[in-house]
């Protein structure tokens, strides 16, 4: 495996999330390139930040040492290795930010290897904000040279890179990551619903419990927007909702269940089919202010 720092990156995936990252790392001038399968999107982003137009991905491709993946889910993500997996030249590296499944980012990680090419599944947290501001949390896992010589990638988009193990890893943290977030999301929401009943100052309220022991993440950033009806701020629901399938797929594998992925999966399954597949996590208080009506 080579040793030196990867330093020309493509940023596949121009979401939410993708393209604050694409701009940090351009920032830190490692970024070689963006690609979308939406080429609006593309060249959008190519004008923004004075970048050169490639007719084709393997154009783009050739002269790369990573590809920083960003999509929506399992698929996606199967779709966008096969469709670089021939334009990549061995010795580079393929970074997932994506939160897929442990075995998919294992799966992917054999077949780019079977051409010389590294995988590390480095899925993040911290939002749309955090992926502004570089200050994203990331949860890496591949084999340490890999991880080493991807480390000024990763502090160009992130504050807080952990290196949990193998390739899988990264993703199983991120599992018990989504685990937290729906449980917190679901004490919190529940429990501002109840202080809207009590006829709380709610402005008060939230001071006062993220000052204690109820404080957390959640209740600081999404508190106050809630309870103003305000959910277009953060990390949509739908996206949530996909990956608690993936977190009830790992507990299943595991041989264990845990009630808090299945209700949550069935709440956001009702807010989807509502329509409020867009909002943010935060949207979840709608359902909860029924069980006060």
């Amino acid at each position: 495996m080579p040793d030196s720092k990867i330093r020309n990156v493509i940023v596949y995936g121009l979401g939410a999330m993708g393209r604050p990252m694409a701009r940090n790392l351009n920032k830190e001038q490692l970024l070689h390139g963006v690609w979308n399968r939406t080429t609006g999107k593309t060249k959008a982003l190519n004008k923004e930040l004075d970048l050169p137009e490639y007719e084709s991905l393997e154009a783009l491709c050739a002269e790369a040492d990573a590809v920083l993946t960003c999509v929506s889910a399992d698929q996606d993500l199967i779709d966008v290795i096969e469709s670089i997996y021939e334009h990549l030249k061995p010795g580079s590296t393929v970074i997932d930010c994506s939160t897929v499944s442990p075995k998919t980012a294992r799966t992917l990680a054999d077949t780019l290897a079977s051409r010389s090419i590294g995988f590390i599944d480095a899925p993040v947290s911290g939002g749309v904000e955090g992926a502004q501001k570089g200050t994203l949390s990331i949860m890496v896992g591949a084999e340490k040279e890999n991880y080493k010589r991807a480390s000024e990638v990763f502090s160009a988009i992130g504050s807080q890179i952990t290196y949990m193990g193998k390739v899988g890893q990264g993703q199983a943290t991120k599992v018990v990551n989504q685990v937290m977030v729906a449980g917190i999301a679901q004490a919190v929401c529940s429990a501002l619903a109840m202080a809207e009943k009590c006829n709380l100052d709610l402005k008060k309220a939230v001071e006062v419990f993220s000052a204690g022991a109820a404080g957390n993440w959640f209740l600081d950033n999404r508190g106050t927007t809630m309870l103003n009806d305000e959910f277009s701020v953060g990390f949509k629901l739908s996206l949530l909702h996909k990956d608690l399938y993936i977190c009830q797929e790992t507990a299943s594998e595991l041989n264990g269940h845990l009630e808090i992925i299945d209700n949550s999966i069935k709440d956001y399954g009702q807010l989807l089919k509502e329509g409020h597949g867009d909002d943010d996590i935060s949207g979840l208080i709608k359902l909860k202010r029924e069980n006060f009506e």
